[in-house]
Order: structure tokens, then C-alpha cells, then sequence
């Protein structure tokens, strides 16, 4: 009786055991986290961890150019934004607003690429 009782004990926790939600995917040799870059989250970024928007509006300059400005001016000459945003470019749309920009470098230079690419295509959106 008590050999059935071990038995029973086994079956129940090895059956908890392998009751969770886990799904194994095959590896083919990589351990790649995969980070979705979007516009979206470029979006929710601008207006939210990034503070972008306090300085930055879609259509109107406020403190900063207007996102529309800059999303022109980066294609026309080509720039780097995301090499701007890490605090690794030069000014290319108002040097006269840098000082007050590189005060925000301290947010986007611990951003990963993926969320300042993310950045970059919100505000490529616009152009």
C-alpha cells in the first residue's frame, strides 16, 4: 500500500512539474533576443521615457523644431539621428538649441539601438 501511495506522489508532482506554459523553440545555434524596432514604440518612447515632447511637437516649433523639421532636414542631409541621440553626432537642424538638447542626452544615451531606431522611425513618419 504504501509503494501505491510513493507512486501516486511521483505521478502528481512530476505531473505539476510539467504543467506550466513553457515552449521550446529550436535555437539553430543562436541565443538572439529578438527587440521589435517600431514606430510605435518610437511613439510611446517620444512622449514617455524619452520626454522628447516637452521640447518637440509634430507641426510646431516649441522649444525645440518641430518634428516635422527635423525628420526633413535629417533626410536632406542625410544625418544620423541615432548617432545624434547617443550624443556622438553633430547638430544638424538648430545648433542653437544643442546646449539645451545635450541636457537630454543623459536619457537617450542609456536607450538601447532598438529604442533610439524605434525613435528614428517615429519620427521619419513624419516626412
Amino acid at each position: 500500500m504504501k509503494k501505491n501511495n510513493l507512486f501516486i506522489v511521483v505521478v502528481a508532482v512530476f505531473s505539476m512539474m510539467s504543467c506550466g506554459k513553457k515552449t521550446e523553440k529550436e535555437d539553430f545555434g543562436t541565443s538572439a533576443t529578438v527587440v521589435l524596432v517600431s514606430a510605435e514604440l518610437g511613439k510611446t518612447l517620444f512622449e514617455g521615457k524619452g520626454t522628447c515632447v516637452a521640447c518637440h511637437n509634430p507641426d510646431t516649433k516649441i522649444i525645440g523644431p518641430s518634428i516635422i523639421e527635423i525628420a526633413s532636414i535629417y533626410k536632406e542631409k542625410k544625418g544620423d539621428l541615432v548617432a545624434f541621440l547617443k550624443g556622438k553626432g553633430e547638430p544638424i537642424v538648430d545648433a542653437s538649441q544643442y546646449e539645451i538638447m545635450k541636457a537630454n542626452f543623459t536619457i537617450t544615451k542609456n536607450m538601447t539601438d532598438e529604442e533610439l531606431e524605434s525613435i528614428k522611425l517615429y519620427i521619419n513618419s513624419f516626412n
